[in-house]
């Protein structure tokens, strides 16, 4: 395992699948005994209706915006280390669309770093999912 001195260990967009083994390395850190991940798939349903597939769409500023909110978990958290990819483009029902983790001395400091870094990636980069619906209709979720 190589240590790469940058806490803020892996950060990226991407139109490929995403590899949680890649995000699970990265956060590796000698001096953490706790790792948490979490690992987001397109689902088949939102709010009621049948999702069929859909678009991830993200703004020139996403990965700027990535980058801080990673770096201001870390921050305020006990974390050591974090990382986050998201997709996007088309994806499928199963496909992954975003996974985070982060790298902690302990269990629960993982924990609360890895929830703290996934709401506030979700709550502030802006990221848009445009769903295609069964009925033929779409939608778009998480639009300014």
């Amino acid at each position: 395992m190589t240590i790469d001195p940058d806490p803020v260990a892996l950060v990226a967009l991407r139109d490929q699948p995403l590899s949680v083994d890649e995000v699970l390395d990265a956060v590796r850190h000698p001096s953490c005994g706790g790792i948490a991940l979490f690992v987001g798939v397109v689902r088949d349903h939102d709010h009621g209706a049948a999702v069929t597939s859909l678009d991830y769409e993200a703004h020139p500023s996403a990965l700027d915006t990535l980058n801080r909110v990673c770096a201001d978990v870390l921050a305020r958290s006990q974390a050591r280390r974090v990382a986050a990819v998201h997709r996007t483009g088309s994806l499928a029902i199963g496909d992954l669309a975003v996974v985070v983790a982060a790298s902690a001395p302990h269990r629960g400091q993982a924990f609360d770093a890895c929830r703290d870094l996934i709401d506030t990636l979700k709550a502030q980069t802006p990221i848009w999912k445009h769903q295609s619906l069964q009925d033929g209709s779409t939608e778009w979720v998480g639009l300014p």
